[in-house]
């Protein structure tokens, strides 16, 4: 398992544009969360052990944060020729395992993930009521294998201080995980 650190867009980004399939077939675009107080936007697998080490605490923050009007959007970006187990179907099955009360849409062309300089799985984004990046970074310090408990700690705390009205801490620790599973010959200049 080797560990990618998230490339860490630049702050103040606006969200790049996307419509893409969930796992019921309906098209979801960034468009449909105008409005929200918050948007967090995670790039997701089913396989990665790093993703399934957070995947109920995951599960649980987009629960707590639904009824504050936060809109969590999962999206995965891999290979699935190479990497079956993060097929569309697949997906489905994780959607109804893990408890996800969010959208978690396929990205078949990885032109979504290059969008938003995703590198790894998972990669975090938290994107204010104007779709501005205020937070890119780590759900919290626990890793596979390790002893910290997963509490999301790190992005509750971005989530906390949008909904309030205040700045997030500009001092973000990168996220870390698998890295995405790219097509061959289709890898970003910006990874690697």
């Amino acid at each position: 398992m080797v560990a990618v650190h998230s490339t860490m867009l630049p702050l103040g980004t606006q969200a790049p544009d996307f419509s893409l399939p969930d796992t019921t077939g309906r098209t979801v675009s960034l468009s449909d969360f105008e409005g929200a107080p918050a948007l967090v936007i995670i790039f997701m697998c089913n396989h990665c052990p790093y993703v399934k080490h957070i995947r109920a605490g995951l599960a649980q923050l987009a629960r707590d944060y639904a009824p504050r009007g936060v809109t969590v959007v999962g999206i995965s970006s891999n290979d699935v020729a190479n990497y079956p187990d993060d097929s569309p179907e697949k997906m489905a099955q994780e959607v109804k395992l893990a408890g996800y009360n969010f959208p978690y849409l396929y990205d078949e062309t990885q032109e979504v993930a290059k969008a938003y300089h995703a590198a790894c799985t998972p990669d975090i984004y938290l994107f204010d009521k104007d779709q501005r990046l205020v937070y890119r970074g780590q759900f919290d310090d626990s890793r596979p294998g390790g002893t910290i408990p997963v509490t999301g700690k790190d992005l509750r705390a971005a989530l906390d201080a949008v909904l309030s009205g205040k700045e997030v801490s500009s001092t973000q620790k990168a996220s870390i995980g698998c890295n995405i599973k790219w097509k061959k010959g289709n890898e970003p200049e910006y990874f690697g």
